[in-house]
């Protein structure tokens, strides 16, 4: 299946692809879910390679996969767990059953008890022993923080909550950084960490508990946990009506839409949030029901394996031109290389193409004044991803706005237009001649050729936001199910967190190091000689 989809990226990969670029390919390869627009004319992808792509799909049973996803049977194999974080935004509350048991019941009353909770620190009717609550500083790490806080600041427009803070580092920088904008006295602060037992999440839990014992008499009271281990957070001092658990079918990096997603309930009200919820519900349905040609995840992650696994393009940038996902990248950083950064297929056997791709990214316009000559002038394709929104939500500032939307459509433009020889020598041929005028041209040439795609959607509000991350998500299950891997489980990050724990004790002086290779050894001299 493989070989047909290498063959024919050989017979086209020399093709000018802006060449097919008419109105009727870009409404052939472009589609829609809901107000969601996803524009993939700007790749090297024509109908037949689109064709081969499906056929992809349905040799590696990607439907059946999915409906087993939905149905909450144990895909994520290697932990024997289902995969259900849709179930946590499923709002019509259709059954979904595990083990014989419906779990909406649960994600319901869960959901519910956060609604309520919520309300209560937003109104003031749940008073911080100094008043009413003006900050609210999330404890977490990894899938615990990256999802909320991207969230937070994509919907500031919507905030009517208190202030949220994410803290997530062990570096003590960054919790001292937060603690010193809030008043102890009116802080909730939420830890959250499935077991409790997450080193980083629990070394700074304990330091806000020591810096808010500075100034309240009970700090347990203006905490609150989203954790299943009920006994720790007791002994915490937590009370269990401000503790709010999650199973274990819900993966870290796709826990938003559940408890993690408190301190933006908090931001924005838990109507607002069930409004993102309700996006990504939409996203789940479109995803379920629609054509291949036609599903905006399925298509978004065709795209993905041509550029990745086909051409060879080893990353992907994610280019937001709307400020208020500019966390977008560094979360879909962890969600699509944790998911589906493995080496082995489901039965252990190693992989014979590659895994994902390196996915990075920063807001525009930003990223034009620091990496966009690699993208249009260095040697290696990048392909880009550029999201949009028709409007802002500064109306009275609609004209940069404006400028915004020409810049992202310019740069998709210029990576597949380029710019010829000849026509940079014609912008330059008043100023220069001979040899000259040619090494001169030379360094304005733009090799063109490089694809992107375009998601635009009219604004971003919480539906809209829920219908791209669940877009995301799914996109990372099809190419992980094409791929036949495992993208649900996460061993990478065991072995750095072993070690580290085995080094503490080296590094406080309290084991020696001589154990240690050489170079681990050196460093940990140096860096005692110099106060650690």
């Amino acid at each position: 299946m493989w070989k047909n989809l290498q063959d024919h990226h050989a017979k086209v990969a020399d093709r000018r692809f802006e060449t097919l670029v008419d109105a009727e390919r870009a409404a052939e390869f472009t589609a829609q879910a809901d107000s969601i627009v996803l524009d993939y004319a700007k790749t090297n992808i024509d109908a037949e390679g689109r064709a081969l792509l499906i056929d992809l799909l349905d040799a590696t049973g990607v439907a059946a996969k999915r409906d087993a996803m939905f149905a909450g049977q144990p895909i994520n194999e290697t932990e024997g767990r289902a995969v259900l974080h849709t179930a946590l935004r499923n709002l019509d509350g259709d059954p979904v059953v595990v083990d014989g048991k419906d779990v909406m019941i649960g994600i319901q009353d869960t959901l519910a008890r956060m609604s309520i909770f919520s309300t209560e620190v937003r109104t003031g009717a749940f008073k911080g022993q100094g008043g009413k609550i003006t900050d609210v500083i999330n404890i977490g790490i990894g899938g615990s923080d990256l999802g909320p806080a991207m969230a937070v600041k994509a919907l500031a427009p919507f905030h009517d909550g208190p202030r949220c803070h994410f803290v997530s580092n062990v570096d003590p920088a960054d919790i001292a950084g937060v603690l010193r904008q809030c008043d102890p006295t009116t802080t909730l602060v939420i830890v959250a960490s499935k077991t409790f037992t997450t080193i980083e999440t629990m070394t700074n839990a304990r330091t806000a508990q020591a810096w808010m014992a500075e100034k309240v008499s009970d700090t347990g009271a203006q905490f609150a946990a989203l954790s299943t281990a009920a006994d720790k957070t007791a002994a915490f001092g937590i009370d269990p009506s401000r503790v709010f658990g999650f199973e274990d079918w819900v993966g870290g990096r796709y826990s938003m839409w559940g408890p993690i997603g408190l301190s933006l309930m908090m931001a924005v009200g838990h109507v607002a949030f069930r409004d993102f919820l309700r996006g990504g519900q939409a996203m789940d349905r479109h995803f379920q029901s629609a054509a291949w040609h036609e599903n905006l995840p399925a298509l978004l992650a065709l795209v993905g394996i041509w550029h990745n696994q086909i051409c060879d393009y080893a990353t992907r940038a994610v280019l937001p031109y709307d400020n208020l996902l500019s966390r977008l990248p560094a979360y879909l950083q962890q969600l699509e290389m944790e998911s589906n950064g493995k080496g082995v297929s489901m039965d252990g056997a190693d992989l014979d193409v590659p895994s994902g791709p390196v996915v990075w990214g920063e807001p525009g316009t930003n990223g034009q004044h620091a990496f966009y000559q690699l993208i249009h002038q260095g040697t290696r394709v990048i392909p880009c991803e550029f999201l949009v929104a028709a409007r802002g939500h500064e109306d009275d500032l609609h004209h940069q706005h404006q400028l915004l939307v020409a810049n992202c459509l310019a740069q998709s433009e210029a990576l597949m237009r380029g710019r010829t020889l000849d026509e940079a020598r014609d912008k330059v041929a008043d100023k220069f001649e001979g040899d000259e005028l040619d090494r001169q041209a030379r360094h304005r040439v733009f090799p063109g050729n490089r694809p992107s795609v375009t998601i635009a959607y009219p604004q971003l509000t919480p539906f809209v936001l829920g219908q791209i991350i669940a877009l995301y998500e799914h996109r990372v299950f099809v190419e992980g199910a094409v791929l036949g891997i495992n993208s649900y489980d996460q061993w990478g990050v065991e072995l750095g967190k072993e070690l580290a724990t085995a080094l503490q004790p080296v590094v406080e002086g309290a084991q020696s190091a001589a154990d240690k290779d050489g170079s681990t050894a050196a460093l940990v001299a140096f860096l005692q000689g110099n106060g650690v």
